[in-house]
């Protein structure tokens, strides 16, 4: 039925087991639409939040989304900026991944601030002091350049290019696309470079606190680098699925390793700097606001030190000595391992930074402060799960997403 749409040279699935597919991510996705509505509707009292937590699961979900989306803004810089030309076969999956992972950023934050009729208060009554000002502003315009990027794939859809106008449009954006990608590298430095900030400069929250460089705290690089580092690995895990699903080899082994391999490196210097932060903060940072390191983590067995290991070791200095060694690369268990791995370890990060740091006790009386959410918002973050499976299965049925799947996979 919808053969004629699909890209030449190629084989997908019958349509109906598409739409069977469809069909069942969509019930979820309504699931999650129902929820959203109730929030809109009703208010935030349809979530857990309260004096303690006004930052929850959205927040986190949102962090989390946006690092790990973080792998289109850095493969187009290394494709377009420093030259690694194999990256072509892969940058449109990045992109596509980029653009879910921002749009769903963007579609938390609206559900989030409660009525999201006012939210072009952000931008009409800016407050200029504040750093969520300038992640509002930056998170949109990143969100433009995403979409930039991601229409010359629709336009090539097998007969959207036939038509003369769409062929030359998509043809003349791919042409400039290389000043997309380095705004979108400069755009992105500052919105996770400042997602990072806002918990930096929270002196009252001495888990969060750092010290740093002028009026930019140790995390506001942190952030930007762990985003560069661990967005790679997330395209990556995503590609490897959709290969096991499809049951077709998508990228050549080349392009996976050149990418892991950048990806690595980022992640061990990554992962001493984050090593080196710690340690100060922990004898320098904290001890002077009047804590130990061990108060940060004793007294709840769900923030117990397991979960710095897990963050740190398991989920960075592991997957990053993995990932810079040739042997750790080309072996594909421990590559899915790492990558795996290292998409857990920059989640860790972004639920620490935010849930965490509300949950430790800050004043002689207080106690930990632990967080449950509702259904709503558990509906409300799977919500931008099942968009994003739809919006990858439809792109990847009806759009050349990986230019070497037709040599990889010649029909008889």
């Amino acid at each position: 039925m919808d053969s004629a749409l699909i890209p030449e040279g190629v084989k997908r699935c019958s349509f109906g087991k598409f739409m069977v597919f469809i069909s069942i991510v969509s019930a979820v996705l309504l699931w999650g639409v129902y929820a959203m509505l109730l929030c809109w509707l009703k208010g935030l009292n349809q979530t857990n939040m309260n004096d303690y937590y006004g930052f929850a699961l959205w927040i986190w979900a949102d962090l989390a989304v946006i690092a790990l989306g973080g792998g289109a803004f850095f493969s187009g810089f290394l494709k377009y900026l420093v030259g690694k030309d194999e990256l072509k076969n892969i940058i449109n999956y990045a992109v596509l991944i980029g653009f879910i992972c921002y749009s769903s950023a963007l579609l938390i934050l609206a559900i989030d601030i409660g009525q999201p009729l006012r939210g072009w208060f952000i931008f009409w009554h800016a407050n200029v002091h504040s750093m969520l000002t300038e992640v509002a502003f930056c998170l949109s315009c990143y969100f433009g350049v995403l979409c930039i990027e991601y229409i010359p794939l629709v336009l090539e859809n097998r007969q959207l290019n036939k038509v003369p106008f769409f062929h030359n449009f998509a043809h003349n954006l791919h042409e400039i696309m290389a000043v997309f990608a380095a705004t979108g590298a400069f755009l992105s430095f500052f919105h996770q470079g400042s997602l990072g900030g806002v918990a930096g400069v929270l002196f009252g929250r001495p888990f969060a606190y750092r010290e740093g460089v002028f009026v930019w705290p140790w995390t506001f690089f942190l952030f930007t680098w762990s985003a560069a580092a661990f967005g790679p690995c997330f395209t990556l895990s995503l590609t490897k699925l959709l290969e096991k699903i499809s049951g077709k080899k998508l990228v050549k082994d080349n392009v996976i390793e050149l990418l892991a391999k950048i990806s690595g490196w980022m992640i061990f210097t990554y992962t001493i700097a984050k090593i080196a932060d710690t340690y100060y903060w922990a004898v320098v940072t904290a001890p002077g606001k009047g804590q130990t390191l061990m108060e940060f983590y004793t007294g709840n067995a769900f923030y117990g030190i397991w979960i710095l290991v897990l963050e740190v070791i398991i989920g960075g200095l592991i997957p990053g000595l993995i990932l810079i060694t040739n042997k750790g690369r080309k072996n594909k268990y421990l590559l899915t391992t790492a990558i795996i791995l290292a998409c857990i370890g920059v989640s860790v990060n972004r639920w620490v930074m935010v849930l965490q740091v509300m949950a430790v006790p800050v004043m002689p009386f207080d106690t930990w402060a632990l967080y449950y959410p509702s259904w709503q918002e558990v509906a409300t973050t799977i919500l931008p799960v099942a968009y994003g499976v739809l919006l990858i299965g439809i792109s990847y049925r009806y759009m050349p997403i990986f230019p070497q799947e037709r040599e990889l996979n010649p029909i008889d």
